[in-house]
């Protein structure tokens, strides 16, 4: 049987276990390959199980009632996903796909619960997981509610720059393999918006654009249109 316990270790959730937990929790864990655009679970599928990242890239979305996907959270190396369906044991409540190829890590609903019954601290840093979960998701409604396109894709770009950025000689990649599409269905408008948008945050010298990849020059312009 293989040993996870490397790939565990760096989940929050988990990460200051003891070795000998760490291990155990591993034993449950099944792990399974995926290329590009394969679905990992469906939105409305029941939801047996907790998932965690060990290789490649993961979006979470929903379909809005026009058919239109909302992205929620991209996911990678080390985030944990589909926990709020073994907290209320009912359906999962978005769509997990790949964005790249990768590896992902299964523990089953039943084998999570029977552990945090014996361990406590780590019920509470579910809650905390879950919590902050939460106030993301608050702050994308309310960016969507109150700020103009500038404003969003803004805020977008500097925290997938935050939460997956390279630093280069030119300033920060997104290293994303993000379409213009995947960008407007993070925030909510149309591809065609995102490129003109884009080309105003290029022409003011915030961004540059290498074929897909973005690379942000200048931070704090950037943040002008916040």
């Amino acid at each position: 049987m293989q040993d996870y316990s490397v790939y565990l270790e760096k989940i929050p959730l988990f990460r200051d276990l003891p070795r000998e937990d760490i291990q155990a929790v591993s034993r449950l864990a099944r792990v399974r390959k995926y290329k590009k655009n394969m679905i990992i679970f469906m939105e409305g599928e029941p939801g047996d199980a907790v998932y965690f990242v060990i290789s490649g890239k993961v979006k979470i979305y929903m379909m809005t009632e026009d058919g239109k996907e909302q992205i929620l959270h991209i996911l990678q190396h080390g985030d944990l996903f589909a926990e709020v369906a073994l907290i209320d044991r009912g359906p999962y409540p978005a769509t997990a796909e790949m964005i790249e190829d990768g590896q992902i890590g299964m523990l089953m609903n039943d084998d999570v619960e029977e552990f945090l019954l014996t361990n406590p601290e780590l019920s509470l840093k579910l809650l905390r997981l879950m919590s902050k979960r939460l106030r993301l998701a608050q702050i994308q409604v309310r960016d969507l509610a109150l700020k103009d396109t500038y404003g969003r894709l803004a805020g977008m770009l500097l925290m997938l720059a935050k939460d997956h950025g390279e630093e280069t000689s030119c300033g920060v990649k997104i290293d994303l393999p993000l379409g213009r599409q995947e960008l407007a269905n993070l925030i909510g408008t149309t591809r065609e918006t995102v490129t003109r948008v884009l080309g105003d945050f290029k022409k003011y010298k915030c961004i540059e654009l290498d074929r897909q990849a973005i690379i942000i020059t200048d931070e704090a312009k950037l943040k002008t249109w916040l």
